[in-house]
């Protein structure tokens, strides 16, 4: 686990404590797995006795059993991943022929190790942590990327707004200190001189910002600008990948065995999955109110869930999408992921990603029906 996601969820673990739930098909499991409830079981209905003539009745068939998989979400549950839920609400993973348990992430949980180990068939990460694992031997492939641009961004007060990279020189950046070699890369793909940027180790929470210790913060475009625009404080945002900084996030992966060997059930998944997002993207408050009442010991805020659903399509969501279909990702986009990568100290090569199975599915066109 990355120190810079523990920081996160420390965030989010505050503002939705007790969300301890996942969703299964038809079951509910707690988060650690220790206590199944149990599933109902399709049962096939009795075939009709023949009668003694030479024809025979007809027999009642049971509808195709369901297979279960396992999607390992990368976070604690939120409307990060509305379109998930929609999906799994809907009844569009089982249109494809899978009973879909969504497992949420928390301190300790990694996708990549989930995936690795057979105990989910997708995952949800992100392409630098992927990439490291491919680097130390784990047979991943990026299947589909969620976020078409990275979610850091500097957050400021708008009555001194950082606009741009440029604008850090002079002032206080609080962040964690893990997510130094971010702002490094930042400021050399923008010219700025990191030496007059005076950076304070801070805690994932707006009160550095808000109290006027620090003149901005590094997070993530959903979490602490919205608690912030909640609370009625006016803040502006500068996204990292609107200034080269291009690092894929809330990446699809499964095995290189699943790929060749239950590509049927990775392709159902995505399908379901798609269908969901698509329909979150046109009803971002329905998306909040569903993972509100999902989730009623969560402690959520709805107008908090509403605003982070909002805020999630301005990088959910591209050209690219629309002309190809939610999830896609760009030839070029994988080159400019190497590349920033690179500079990061992950070397990884254009094999990680595999788009094989979104051209499949987007053959007819980059909407599903």
């Amino acid at each position: 686990m990355a120190p810079n996601q523990f920081s996160r969820r420390r965030f989010i673990g505050r503002t939705a404590a007790g969300a301890g739930l996942i969703l299964g098909g038809g079951r509910v499991l707690t988060a650690c797995g220790d206590d199944e409830a149990a599933a109902p079981t399709t049962t096939a209905a009795p075939a009709t006795t023949a009668a003694p003539t030479t024809t025979a009745a007809p027999t009642t068939t049971a509808a195709p059993a369901l297979t279960e998989a396992n999607f390992q979400l990368s976070w604690f549950d939120s409307v990060q991943f509305g379109g998930s839920y929609i999906a799994h609400q809907r009844g569009y993973y089982e249109r494809f022929g899978l009973d879909v348990s969504l497992v949420p992430g928390g301190p300790g949980v990694s996708p990549d190790a989930a995936v690795a180990a057979d105990q989910a068939l997708v995952g949800i990460s992100a392409a630098n942590f992927t990439g490291q694992s491919v680097a130390d031997g784990a047979p991943f492939k990026i299947v589909g990327v969620a976020m078409q641009k990275n979610p850091f961004v500097i957050a400021s007060l708008s009555d001194n707004p950082i606009n741009e990279p440029k604008d850090l020189e002079g002032t206080k950046l609080g962040m964690a200190f893990n997510n130094q070699l971010d702002l490094e890369l930042l400021s050399e793909l923008n010219g700025v001189d990191i030496s007059k940027i005076e950076v304070i180790t801070s805690d994932y929470d707006p009160a550095p910002l808000v109290n006027g210790e620090v003149d901005s913060l590094l997070c993530w475009l959903t979490d602490l600008p919205v608690a912030m625009t909640v609370q009625g404080i006016d803040n502006t945002t500068m996204l990292f990948a609107d200034f080269g900084y291009a690092v894929h996030s809330q990446t699809l992966i499964c095995t290189e065995d699943s790929l060749a060997n239950k590509r049927d059930q990775v392709i159902g998944l995505l399908k379901g999955d798609i269908l969901g997002w698509q329909e979150y993207r046109t009803d971002t408050d329905a998306a909040a109110q569903l993972t509100v009442d999902l989730f009623p010991d969560a402690g959520f805020d709805l107008e908090a869930q509403k605003l982070q659903a909002s805020e999630q399509l301005k990088i959910m969501f591209s050209a690219d999408t629309d002309e190809h279909g939610f999830l896609w990702f760009t030839d070029e986009s994988v080159q400019d992921n190497i590349r920033t990568l690179a500079a990061l100290g992950v070397d990884v090569t254009a094999d990680l990603w595999d788009r094989s199975l979104l051209e499949e599915i987007y053959a007819d066109g980059p909407v599903l029906s």
